[in-house]
């Protein structure tokens, strides 16, 4: 996997961890929000090493992308990114979407004329989530406004936040998804403008738009959910099943909402058993 820049989205710079051979079926990988392209790293590498294009790409405001000077990070900013780095493709891609990445990926892929997607995988996401859910997530991410000291304070705020997980011990994994600031206390590799709410949509629009383009898609599609998720319950599962035609759901047991790094091996199964079914032909077009 090598770093590249693509150019985003009124000239947003989007970092991205990239591998395989560019001639093979693409698949882009966005993760959540708050979180950088590392969270991809093992399942980006599988991928590539199953031979196709793997694109692990940095939201806009989040790790080494670029920040949006006016506040632009609401979903329609994500997906106009999204599509610019689509266009560089020289062929429709795979979506891997965690949380804001799914939500981002499934506007695109149903709000874009058939054939621009190949196949989507929504990961703990869904039109309308639990509303406890999100706003543990708000919670957490706007808890330390003024940063930590050291990386014991970081590791502490993880451990309480996601209980069913081992408390962080890979302290260079956990700087992934920091910076340091001048006055030298660690932030979280995001513009804190990304949680204004002035700067989101609003929730019941959110949920309008994607339950609309929930119900133009026609490409192979997959949810995986977090067994443990307190943001997609069973129910909504079931509604986004009964909304996407054949859409497959994958449960994962002893998995948050956070499912590639709470299961990182049986999220990677998952995802390689479905594109193996839906999008095999990772050789060269």
């Amino acid at each position: 996997m090598q770093k590249r820049i693509y150019s985003g989205a009124d000239g947003v710079k989007l970092a991205a961890d990239v591998g395989g051979d560019a001639a093979r079926q693409p698949v882009i990988l966005l993760h959540g929000g708050g979180q950088t392209r590392h969270a991809w790293s093992r399942a980006g590498r599988e991928l590539a090493r199953g031979g196709y294009h793997v694109i692990c790409l940095d939201l806009r405001g989040h790790g080494e992308s670029g920040w949006s000077e006016a506040g632009d990070y609401r979903l329609d900013d994500f997906a106009a990114d999204l599509r610019a780095v689509m266009g560089t493709l020289q062929r429709p891609p795979v979506l891997i979407g965690a949380s804001l990445g799914g939500g981002t990926s499934l506007l695109v892929t149903g709000e874009s004329a058939p054939g621009t997607v190949a196949a989507l995988v929504l990961v703990d996401v869904v039109p309308r989530p639990e509303p406890a859910g999100v706003k543990n997530v708000y919670s957490f991410m706007s808890a330390r406004p003024d940063g930590f000291a050291n990386l014991d304070e970081v590791a502490d705020a993880v451990a309480a936040y996601n209980p069913h997980r081992p408390r962080p011990s890979d302290y260079a994994g956990l700087m992934k998804n920091l910076r340091t600031r001048p006055d030298g206390r660690l932030q979280w590799h995001w513009d804190p403008k990304f949680i204004n709410p002035r700067y989101r949509l609003d929730p019941e629009e959110y949920h309008r738009r994607l339950d609309a383009a929930a119900r133009k898609v026609r490409v192979p599609s997959l949810l995986v959910r977090g067994a443990l998720s307190d943001i997609v319950s069973v129910e909504s599962a079931r509604e986004l099943q009964a909304t996407i035609p054949g859409c497959e759901w994958v449960d994962v047991a002893g998995a948050g909402h956070m499912v590639a790094g709470d299961r990182n091996d049986v999220f990677n199964r998952a995802i390689s058993e479905f594109l193996e079914r839906h999008v095999p032909h990772a050789a060269a077009a």
